[in-house]
């Protein structure tokens, strides 16, 4: 027999499908269905299960890269603050490091001023105290003249026993009082 005789005479296999499905318990216009349902079913938790999720999911991922966001700029803003913290904290110490040296300089101009008017008054005493030395001295002199010369002519009155006139005590004052100056 030639093999396209035999082909020909061959049953065709598409039409043992339905028995096949018969022996094995298969029922087309079920399985149409479960398909159908399960199509229905995948469009239903699409349109109000998955899309729901997935749209909460972006929103979530949103606000997450948003809190990222604001971390990083609250991080550079807090970098600019610490900055100018320091910044201000140099200006500070610059500017107290100034008036501490503003202070030095004004007490030393102070103190300066102090001891020239310490000096200026202790020199000022010295020089009334000399003064004042002088005065007492020719007090202390002229006192000192007048008794000598007192002694003097009460000395040469016993001496010579004769009382003196006051040209005669004025005449040995005199020469007396030279004396005691030489």
């Amino acid at each position: 027999m030639h093999p396209l005789i035999f082909l020909a005479q061959a049953p065709n296999p598409l039409d043992a499908i339905p028995e096949i499905g018969e022996r094995f318990g298969f029922n087309w216009t079920l399985f149409l269905a479960n398909c159908i349902s399960f199509l229905i079913l995948c469009f239903v938790l699409q349109k109000f299960a998955y899309k729901p999720v997935v749209t909460m999911l972006e929103a979530r991922r949103e606000k997450i890269a948003e809190g990222l966001r604001n971390a990083e700029r609250i991080k550079a803003e807090l970098a600019d603050a610490e900055k100018s913290k320091a910044d201000i904290l140099g200006t500070a110490n610059a500017e107290a490091q100034r008036m501490i040296e503003e202070a030095r300089a004004s007490a030393a101009t102070v103190a300066e001023r102090k001891t020239q008017q310490a000096v200026t008054e202790a020199e000022q005493i010295l020089a009334k105290a000399r003064e004042a030395a002088r005065i007492e001295h020719d007090r202390m002199l002229a006192e000192l003249k007048k008794e000598v010369g007192r002694l003097v002519i009460g000395t040469t009155a016993r001496v010579t026993g004769k009382i003196l006139t006051p040209d005669d005590q004025h005449r040995i004052n005199e020469e007396t009082a030279g004396e005691i100056a030489a």
